[in-house]
C-alpha cells in the first residue's frame, strides 16, 4: 500500500480543485483487491453527506448525519470497520453487492469535510493495515484540499 500511497501523494495538489483530487484518489482506491465501491461523500453546512467524486456500482445520494457507516463515522469522528454490514444496525445498502466497508472520517482542525467510503463484496475484508493507509490519506487530504 506504500506504492499506491506514493502515487496518491503525488497526484493530490492543493493548486487543483477539490473534485479534481477526490476523482483520481478515488480511481487509485478503486485499484486495492476485492472492493466495489470507492469513493467520498462530503459534508454539508449541517453535518449531512452527500456523494462525492467515486469508482463503482450506484451509491445513495444523500446519507443523514448519524445514520448508517458513514453517517456513524462523522458523528463519532472515527474510522469504522465493519466485517459484514448486515450486522451494522442502521446499514444503508445502497448496493446489495457489499459485504464488508470501511469509513474513514477526513477531519481538520475538528471538522469532519468528509468520509472516505469503500465497499467490498467480500465479508472481513479490512483490518488494520487498510485502516493505517485510510487515515494517512485523509490527513493528505485534509491538509490539501479542505477548509482553504
Amino acid at each position: 500500500m506504500e506504492t499506491l500511497y506514493k502515487q496518491i501523494e503525488s497526484l493530490v495538489s492543493n493548486k487543483l480543485p477539490m473534485v479534481s483530487n477526490l476523482s483520481n484518489v478515488s480511481a487509485l482506491l478503486f485499484k486495492l483487491d476485492n472492493l466495489n465501491w470507492a469513493g467520498f461523500y462530503l459534508a454539508d453546512e449541517n453535518g449531512d453527506l452527500y456523494l462525492g467524486p467515486f469508482q463503482g456500482d450506484v451509491a445513495c445520494n444523500f446519507i443523514p448525519y448519524g445514520r448508517g457507516v458513514c453517517g456513524t463515522a462523522v458523528a463519532e469522528k472515527k474510522t469504522i470497520i465493519v466485517p459484514d454490514v448486515n450486522k451494522f444496525d442502521g446499514h444503508i445498502a445502497c448496493s446489495s453487492l457489499s459485504k464488508s466497508e470501511i469509513v474513514v472520517p477526513i477531519i481538520k482542525d475538528g471538522l469532519v469535510y468528509g468520509v472516505i467510503d469503500i465497499d467490498s463484496p467480500i465479508l472481513d475484508r479490512f483490518h488494520k493495515e487498510e485502516k493505517a493507509f485510510l487515515e494517512k490519506v485523509a490527513i493528505l487530504l485534509a491538509e490539501n484540499c479542505f477548509g482553504k
